[in-house]
C-alpha cells in the first residue's frame, strides 16, 4: 500500500486545520504544509497526533508526498497570497494535477486562475466552503467549480467530508465551470448578511420599541426556530440571548454595537450593480454594517439630531406575531434577490447553475442553513427556469399573506424612529416588483432632456428610440440609448 497522501492541504489556520481533521476522520490520508513551520509541528504533536496526517516544512517535500494526480487544497487568505503560492507549486506539478482554492477568493480571480492553470495542462477548482470552524470540522456545505474533469478526482473526498441532510444526502455538488463555485459562495455570504441584519432589526424592534430584555426575547426566538423561520441563525440568536456574562447579566448587552465584515457582502453588491440586478435588501445589510462602524459619529449625531422616542401602546403579542410573519416575508424577498443574481450570472457566463441543487446543499453545514431551503429546492425542481422566486405559487402566497404585516412593522418602525433598513428594503422591492408602472418614464424624460439619451414610447415597439427637443434649441442629435 502506498504511503503517499490522498490530498494535501496548505494553510493551517482554523478552517484549514479543521478540514484536515475532518478528512482524516473520514479515512483519508492528508499531507499538510504551512509557511510558518512551527504551526505544522504544533499540529502534528497536538490535534493531528496518531491521525493519518503527515506534515512538511517545504513546498517541494509537501508536493512530493502526494499520490497522483496530486490534489492540493489551499486554505489561504484571498488575494496575492493565493497567486504567490500557486507560483511556488507550478514548477513542481505534472499535467493533470489539481489545485484547489478553498478560501473566499473573488470569482473573477478564480476565472483568471482556471484559464491560466488549464493552459498549463493542469486542473483548477475554486470551491466555496461554508460553515465556519464547526462546519469545517463536522461537515460544511461545499460549492466547487472550475475544471470539470477534476470533479471526479475530488468528489469522493468532498462528499465524504460535507454535511449530510435527509437520507444521508451530501451538502456538496458541482456548480459549474470557471468561477461558478466561488460566485455561488459569494452570493451565499451576501444572503447571510441579509439574514443576519433582518434578525438584528427584529431584535432591535423588540428591545427599543417593545422594551423587552434579553431573557424575554430568548424564548421568542427559540419559538420562531420551531416554525417557518427554523434556521441556524435563529437558533444561535436564541443561544446568544441566553448567554450570561461573568456578573450574571446578558452578555449581549455588554457587546459594542459595531459590526465587522470581510468583504464578500460588498462583492455581492458590486456584482449586482455590474449585472443590473436589484439587490436592495442585501445592499442595505452591507450599508447597515458600515453605519454601525461609525460609532463615534453616531454618538455625536444622537446629541444633535432629533426624532421620536419609541413608545409602544398596542398589543405586544400581536405585534410579535406580525413581526415573525414580516421577518419570514422579508427573508423570502432576500433569497429572491440572491437567486435572481445567480441566474443572471449563470446566463452571462454559461455556467448552467442548478438552483435546486444549490438550495439543497445549503440545507446543512452552511451558515444560512434552514428548513426554508427545502421550499426553494422544490420550487426550482418544479420549474427549473423559474425567473423569480416570487413567481412560485408557494412563495407568492406567503408574501401575499404576510405583506400587510411587513407594511405594519415598517410603518411602526418609521413612526417610532427605529431603523429597519432591510425590512424597509424588502417592502420597497415587493411593491416595485408588483408595479406594472413605475415613475421611470419621468426619469427617462429627464435623461433625454439634459443628455439626449432618448426614450421608448408605449405606443411603439420595444427597441424603437425617440428624442425630443425639449427646449426648442437642442436639435436632433442624440446620445447613447439606455440599457434595459
Amino acid at each position: 500500500m502506498s504511503d503517499a497522501a490522498q490530498i494535501g492541504v496548505a494553510g493551517l489556520a482554523v478552517m484549514g486545520e479543521n478540514l484536515v481533521m475532518n478528512m482524516a476522520d473520514k479515512g483519508f490520508s492528508v499531507a499538510v504544509y504551512n509557511r510558518t513551520t512551527a504551526k505544522v509541528d504544533a499540529f502534528l504533536s497536538g490535534r493531528a497526533k496518531n491521525k493519518t496526517i503527515s506534515g512538511f516544512h517545504t513546498v517541494a517535500d509537501f508536493v512530493a508526498s502526494l499520490e497522483r494526480p496530486r490534489k492540493i487544497m489551499m486554505m489561504l487568505k484571498a488575494g496575492e497570497v493565493v497567486d504567490q503560492f500557486i507560483d511556488q507549486l507550478l514548477p513542481l506539478l505534472d499535467p493533470g494535477d489539481i489545485i484547489i482554492d478553498g478560501g473566499n477568493s473573488h470569482y473573477h480571480d478564480t476565472m483568471r486562475r482556471v484559464a491560466s492553470i488549464e493552459d498549463r495542462g493542469l486542473q483548477y477548482i475554486g470551491t466555496g466552503v461554508s460553515g465556519g470552524e464547526e462546519g469545517a470540522l463536522k461537515g460544511p456545505s461545499i460549492m466547487p467549480g472550475g475544471t470539470s474533469s477534476a470533479w471526479t478526482a475530488v468528489e469522493p473526498i468532498f462528499t465524504a467530508i460535507s454535511a449530510k441532510v435527509g437520507d444521508n444526502e451530501p451538502c456538496c455538488a458541482w456548480m459549474g465551470s470557471g468561477g461558478a463555485g466561488h460566485f455561488v459562495k459569494m452570493v451565499h455570504n451576501g444572503i447571510e448578511y441579509g439574514d443576519m441584519q433582518l434578525i438584528c432589526e427584529s431584535y432591535h424592534l423588540m428591545r427599543e420599541l417593545l422594551g423587552l430584555q434579553a431573557d424575554e426575547m430568548q424564548p421568542l426566538f427559540a419559538g420562531w426556530n420551531r416554525g417557518d423561520l427554523s434556521s441556524y441563525l435563529i437558533e444561535i440568536t436564541a443561544d446568544i440571548l441566553a448567554y450570561k456574562d461573568d456578573d450574571g447579566s446578558p452578555l449581549i448587552d455588554n457587546i459594542l454595537d459595531t459590526a465587522g465584515q470581510k468583504g464578500t457582502g460588498k462583492w455581492t453588491v458590486d456584482v449586482a450593480l455590474e449585472h443590473g440586478i436589484p439587490l436592495s435588501l442585501i445592499s442595505e445589510s452591507v450599508f447597515a454594517r458600515c453605519l454601525s462602524a461609525l460609532k463615534d459619529r453616531r454618538v455625536a449625531a444622537s446629541k444633535i439630531l432629533t426624532g421620536p422616542t419609541p413608545a409602544f401602546s398596542g398589543d405586544r403579542e400581536s405585534f410579535i406575531a406580525a413581526l415573525e410573519r414580516a421577518l419570514y416575508c422579508a427573508k423570502i424577498i432576500s433569497y429572491t434577490q440572491g437567486f435572481s443574481l445567480m441566474r443572471q450570472a449563470s446566463d452571462e457566463y454559461g455556467w448552467d447553475l442548478d438552483f435546486g441543487s444549490i438550495a439543497r446543499i445549503w440545507r446543512g453545514g452552511c451558515i444560512i442553513r434552514s428548513a426554508f431551503l427545502d421550499k426553494i429546492a422544490q420550487a426550482f425542481e418544479q420549474e427549473p427556469e423559474l425567473a423569480n422566486l416570487l413567481f412560485d405559487s408557494y412563495f407568492s402566497s406567503q408574501v401575499n399573506k404576510a405583506q400587510q404585516d411587513l407594511r405594519n412593522i415598517v410603518a411602526a418602525a418609521a413612526t417610532q424612529g427605529v431603523p429597519v433598513p432591510c425590512l424597509a428594503a424588502a417592502l420597497g422591492y415587493f411593491d416595485g416588483l408588483r408595479s406594472s408602472k413605475l415613475p421611470a418614464n419621468l426619469l427617462q424624460a429627464q435623461r433625454d432632456y439634459f443628455g439626449a439619451h432618448t426614450y421608448e414610447r408605449i405606443d411603439k415597439s420595444r427597441g424603437e428610440f425617440f428624442h425630443t427637443d425639449w427646449t426648442g434649441s437642442g436639435g436632433s442629435t442624440t446620445s447613447s440609448t439606455y440599457n434595459r
